[in-house]
């Protein structure tokens, strides 16, 4: 079925969800997802410490969805294990994908100088290291952003690996969804700083609906597609520096590699 090539005994797709450094809210999503029970029968859940004490680690899966940043030792011993035991890995959540509110200050201060900042001289029991997300240290097969990913795209992907396909990535903005939820523009009209026009869409414009200007959770639109909308350079128009878009696309994407190619776009049209 779907991921396994061959099985013997029970041919469901054998899954893993692990943590790394991160809030577990990710797992939290993916455990509460109203639909999961619909395919819960279809696959085998080997490691999923949120639900089950029975876990596994590592386990041999077919499909290992991991959460949180690479910030300790004992973080990248654990995803060296889970790599080496998963046919597929999905990186899940901004701090997966783009390290996360924990690699806020990447560039600004290194591990040291943050941890005097918020332990002084006390000690912790684990090597800490400057937070990373996991495609800096293991391949990564699939992205799926957000924080939390939605529960429509967490359904999409553990789909797709059922039918023996894969899920393709949005390579849209928040805008498009912004505008088919008849939002009216919050840059345009109020010259709120508002990321929509450069973030990855998938959030159905959930904060923009809300009246609360986009700050880029899901990291910014691959493949070149948002860097020369017209909208997007409504950001020098509204007076919005590039240090500000910077400075908030940093909260959740410091290690995003389309940021600083993104920015040089828009702001000095690659030059």
């Amino acid at each position: 079925m779907g991921v396994i090539d061959g099985c013997d005994g029970d041919c469901r797709p054998r899954v893993g969800v692990y943590a790394l450094t991160s809030c577990y809210g990710c797992q939290l999503k993916l455990a509460t997802v109203n639909k999961i029970m619909e395919i819960a029968d279809t696959v085998s859940f080997e490691s999923f410490y949120m639900l089950s004490s029975a876990s596994k680690m590592p386990a041999d899966v077919d499909v290992a969805f991991v959460e949180g940043s690479v910030s300790t030792e004992k973080d990248l011993e654990e995803l060296f294990e889970i790599r080496k035991h998963s046919r597929i890995l999905v990186a899940l959540g901004a701090c997966s994908v783009n390290g996360g509110v924990q690699s806020w200050s990447e560039g600004e201060m290194n591990h040291d100088q943050l941890h005097a900042i918020v332990y002084g001289e006390e000690k912790i029991g684990m090597k800490g290291l400057q937070a990373t997300p996991i495609s800096k240290h293991v391949e990564v097969d699939y992205y799926l952003p957000g924080c939390p990913p939605e529960e429509d795209e967490i359904m999409y992907f553990i789909s797709a690996f059922l039918f023996g396909t894969f899920p393709e990535p949005k390579d849209y903005p928040v805008c498009a969804e912004c505008r088919l939820a008849g939002n009216p523009c919050i840059l345009i009209e109020r010259g709120e700083p508002c990321l929509g026009p450069v973030t990855t869409a998938g959030c159905k414009a959930r904060c923009i609906t809300f009246n609360v200007p986009c700050i880029g959770c899901r990291g910014p639109v691959p493949h070149n597609t948002a860097w020369f909308d017209s909208l997007a350079m409504t950001f020098k128009e509204k007076g919005i520096s590039e240090e500000l878009v910077r400075h908030r696309f940093r909260i959740f994407g410091a290690h995003n590699p389309d940021l600083e190619p993104m920015l040089d776009k828009i702001y000095k049209g690659g030059k």
